[in-house]
């Protein structure tokens, strides 16, 4: 069997092997979005195929809709050339259950994978010709948070971002400067109104995208490669607006056992690949059942009816709640705590980690004696039920191949969400003692731990990448494995008093002391990861 336009004719062939095909005309759905496109998204990899496109699959399903999605990518032009092309931009969906069974599916809601970049002018076409489009309704992205950045640590415009806005909108290679470009494209043809919906996982995403496309207007504004009439268009919020979301769904990088199964039922051609950009991506897509998205709705141009297909469309403060419960306490903090104690004590998997009792121990006193005091409640989710879910049935799940050192990356620009935004509403709370916090400065002393890059058994350790790795472990250089001491307040003060990591100056809040002395219980030798644990959390 054969994951492709022909090969699923043979229907039979497929239901014998557990895997539902659509029920639409694919034909029929790629010709209506040949001639009225009304969703781009931009970010082909994991989350879109295994979660927003299925969206659409769903809304097809229904007759609700009947055009798909054209799918781009402005980074690693691989997977269109390898993951999509080949296989007729269709998916195999693989959920795991808890249990250890898959539910199977062929996602086919791609009309056509597009490599958005000057050196594929016939695919640049396309997508100006449909920016052009009245018809077009939506724009989305799931680039991660470091696509719509434009600067470095420093404040610095990237080389491609300064490089672009001298060029102007003609051979654009960042993102938001391609973004910014089709946007042009499309005042030009009479500006018909857009929305720009960031998907990605990060703090208030739609301004994120929204902030760096004016970004770019400006610099082209100044230099005259557009007028200020575009200018004020983009930042007419009726015309071209930047919706905020909140997604949730954990899909991790291709399971060997997956691509096991899918060899056993005999679909073929189903291994993984390694891109030229370093990306690990299979024709299969596995990730977990449980998946949320909550979706301002504010669509000038309209949009397809998302709420059929389990969306929650709803205004920007609840959106902001939403993601505020998930990243700040109910599930971030958790990922992050797993993954530096993780890494310490030599683990490869989460679902491994839950089944430590003092990891366990560690994450449930984080989530729910610490985290829940604070919660903010959006109304549309329980923060009570979201949170026993996480602890209870998604991390756990042994079936989701996820592992803490791919969580591990990037930390210092997750810590002052995931833990900062706790240690503040505590700080600004006259009935809560920030001071007597305990489980979430024992994740941070971890993650202070982790940044040694040696284990618990006292071997080299390889960290994860970070932005600010280098200078962290420049920073405790003096810190060793075995000499408590060289922990000292002084040594850990530039660190704990950096608001830009922990959202707060820890020293000025009293919390600093408490961390030093975790991390120096932590710095007592091999083994002393586990003892501190296990003198925190019980045996």
């Amino acid at each position: 069997m054969k994951l492709c336009y022909a090969g699923i004719q043979d229907r039979a062939a497929w239901e014998r092997a557990g895997v539902r095909l659509p029920n639409f005309d694919w034909k029929a759905m790629c010709a209506e979005t040949e001639r009225a496109p009304a969703w781009v998204h931009f970010g082909a990899g994991n989350i879109f195929r295994g979660f927003i496109a299925k969206l659409q699959q769903e809304l097809l399903e229904l007759g609700l809709a009947d055009g798909g999605i054209v799918a781009a990518d402005t980074f690693d032009y691989d997977i269109i050339d390898k993951i999509y092309t080949p296989f007729d931009n269709m998916t195999l969906m693989v959920s795991l259950l808890p249990d250890g069974s898959m539910d199977k599916e062929v996602i086919t809601s791609v009309a056509q994978g597009l490599r958005a970049g000057a050196a594929y002018p016939g695919d640049m076409e396309r997508l100006k010709e449909i920016f052009r489009s009245p018809s077009l309704q939506m724009v989305s992205y799931t680039i991660t948070e470091k696509g719509y950045a434009l600067t470095n640590l420093a404040g610095e415009f990237f080389p491609v971002v300064q490089a672009d806005f001298e060029k102007g909108p003609e051979g654009c290679s960042h993102a938001m400067c391609m973004t910014t470009a089709l946007l042009w494209e499309r005042f030009q043809a009479g500006g018909p109104p857009i929305a720009m919906v960031s998907m990605d996982n990060c703090s208030h995403n739609g301004e994120k995208l929204r902030s760096s496309v004016m970004a770019v207007v400006e610099h082209w504004l100044d230099r005259g490669h557009v007028t200020p009439e575009f200018a004020v268009w983009v930042a007419n919020e009726s015309k071209v607006s930047f919706p905020w979301s909140m997604i949730d769904k954990i899909t991790p990088r291709p399971a060997k056992v997956v691509e096991d199964a899918l060899a056993g039922l005999g679909v073929e051609d189903m291994a993984p690949i390694v891109t030229s950009k370093n990306t690990f991506i299979a024709p299969f897509v596995n990730a977990e059942r449980p998946q949320y998205l909550v979706v301002e709705d504010r669509f000038p141009n309209g949009r397809p009816p998302l709420e059929r297909a389990g969306v929650y469309m709803t205004d920007r403060d609840t959106v902001n709640k939403t993601e505020k419960m998930k990243v700040t306490t109910c599930l971030n903090p958790l990922h992050t705590a797993l993954a530096v104690y993780g890494c310490l004590l030599g683990y490869e998997s989460i679902a491994a980690e839950m089944k430590d009792p003092q990891l366990k121990a560690l994450v449930e006193k984080i989530g729910y004696d610490e985290g829940i005091p604070v919660v903010v409640d959006p109304k549309i989710l329980s923060p009570m039920d979201f949170i026993h879910e996480v602890i209870d049935q998604r991390l756990p799940n042994p079936f989701i191949p996820d592992m803490p050192q791919r969580i591990a990356t990037d930390t210092s620009q997750k810590v002052p969400i995931r833990f900062g935004e706790t240690i503040k509403s505590y700080a600004a709370r006259p009935d809560l003692d920030v001071t007597g916090l305990t489980y979430i400065p024992l994740a941070i002393a971890g993650w202070l731990r982790y940044l040694l890059a040696v284990d618990d058994q006292g071997r080299p350790m390889e960290c994860s990448s970070d932005p600010m790795l280098e200078s962290l472990q420049a920073q405790l250089s003096a810190v060793k494995l075995g000499s408590p001491g060289s922990a000292s307040d002084e040594v850990l003060a530039p660190i704990l008093s950096n608001p830009s990591l922990f959202a707060e100056d820890l020293c000025r809040i009293g919390l600093a002391g408490k961390i030093g002395g975790m991390l120096r219980e932590l710095l007592a030798g091999p083994g002393a990861v586990r003892a501190t644990l296990e003198r925190y959390m019980g045996r």
